[in-house]
């Protein structure tokens, strides 16, 4: 099924085989969360949507918000994501170096986050400037989330400091 969507979507045929960027698995257990910034209910894993909790409780403790820009996304809505860019005229390889093919989004594990926080645009480099990214920097890691993908990343994804997941 991967093979035949990649193939619809222009994407290389090579792609991810190299080991650099992981497949992930869609999760099955998910609980609701949010709103996020547009009203919209976003879904983690139990476990995850339990400690996002925590951490936004503790953040908000220390004057810092918090908000969830997107959590899951399983692989049709991904391809739905590349679709939109691919018929908005953006190259394939463009969009590669942004979003992860369908079955490579550490979003279809359900125990990603992207964060956004008052006063800056979401889903920018912006968002390494402010408080709640400090804030992240130090504390994330005790509710069990790290910065999934630093400046030069080994995954050829771009830098995203909004972006934060729980490991398994």
């Amino acid at each position: 099924m991967l093979r035949e969507l990649h193939q619809e979507l222009g994407i290389p045929e090579d792609y991810g085989l190299s080991g650099e960027k992981p497949v992930f698995e869609e999760a099955a257990d998910l609980v609701d969360v949010g709103p996020n910034l547009v009203g919209r209910t976003q879904r983690l894993t139990p476990e995850t949507a339990r400690n996002w909790a925590k951490m936004v409780d503790a953040a908000a403790a220390d004057g810092v918000t918090l908000l969830i820009v997107s959590g899951f996304r399983g692989i049709d809505y991904q391809a739905r994501l590349i679709r939109k860019k691919i018929n908005a005229g953006q190259m394939v390889s463009d969009i590669l170096r942004v979003n992860a093919a369908p079955g490579f989004s550490e979003h279809h594990t359900g125990r990603a986050v992207d964060i956004a926080t008052p006063g800056s645009r979401p889903l920018t480099e912006e968002f390494e400037e402010t408080d709640a990214f400090r804030w992240l920097h130090k504390n994330a890691a005790r509710y069990g989330f790290s910065l999934s993908y630093p400046r030069e990343n080994p995954f050829g994804f771009i830098y995203e400091p909004w972006h934060w997941a729980r490991k398994a």
